[in-house]
């Protein structure tokens, strides 16, 4: 938050503009915020400018002590400076204010993490006859039925809250071993940096380790999505682009 009021103001270091830039082109509530630390930075300068009101000036000579008066010159100065420095608090109490109502996201390891956790409702039945998706769903993207292909059944859904945000997790099962599909409502979090991906039918994957466990993440339709688990990163990969190309 600290970087988006600076670049807010101009003056973020060139080499964060970009990674600043990506994280306000993928949140529609950091591009708010800064656009209102803007409007607050536009109108100190305005009110900055604005000549100083005869009566006040005078208002404020006469109930100085007589020793520490100066050149008419000099309190103009010290009269705006202190002005100034009063729109500057007020500026900081706005930024102040902003971040702490500005939600965090979610971090990417929150989300893999509810791979750990138990389910807290039955697993989602698969829909038509089609057999690619189940009644689960994130804002209208659907979990996917691995059944019928892969053999990962589906175990049960996880509803959860992390930051304010909803995130449901699928678990499914094969051979004693389990993994979880999540999604997180909302605008897509921050791709983690730093690790290994691929490009398969247009979509960027990102491979890495979360917790020990293998991961797979990527967006659909704008949505985090996490494929986690006791699988390897290539079958997470398999899974993962499959129930891609089946919502494309």
């Amino acid at each position: 938050m600290a970087e988006l009021a600076a670049f807010a103001d101009g003056t973020l270091p060139v080499e964060r503009r970009a990674a600043v830039e990506t994280r306000l082109a993928a949140s529609a509530e950091l591009r708010a915020f800064v656009e209102r630390q803007r409007r607050a930075l536009d109108a100190t300068r305005a009110l900055a400018a604005e000549p100083v009101p005869a009566s006040l000036s005078t208002s404020v000579a006469a109930s100085a002590p007589a020793r520490s008066r100066r050149p008419a010159r000099s309190r103009r100065l010290a009269f705006r400076l202190g002005v100034a420095g009063a729109l500057v608090a007020v500026v900081a109490a706005v930024v102040v204010l902003s971040v702490n109502r500005a939600p965090a996201a979610p971090s990417f390891a929150s989300a893999a993490g509810l791979a750990r956790q138990a389910p807290n409702g039955a697993a989602p039945a698969p829909v038509g006859t089609s057999g690619t998706t189940l009644s689960a769903s994130v804002q209208g993207v659907a979990f996917p039925d691995f059944a019928p292909v892969y053999g990962w059944h589906a175990l049960g859904v996880r509803h959860a809250s992390l930051n304010g945000r909803p995130v449901t997790a699928v678990y499914y099962g094969k051979d004693g071993r389990r993994i979880a599909y999540v999604i997180v409502s909302g605008t897509g979090l921050a791709r983690p940096p730093s690790t290994a991906s691929a490009t398969i039918g247009g979509v960027e994957y990102q491979k890495l380790r979360v917790n020990g466990m293998p991961a797979v993440t990527w967006r659909r339709d704008g949505h985090t999505c996490v494929l986690v688990g006791a699988a390897s990163s290539a079958e997470l990969l398999t899974l993962a682009s499959w129930s891609s190309a089946q919502a494309a």
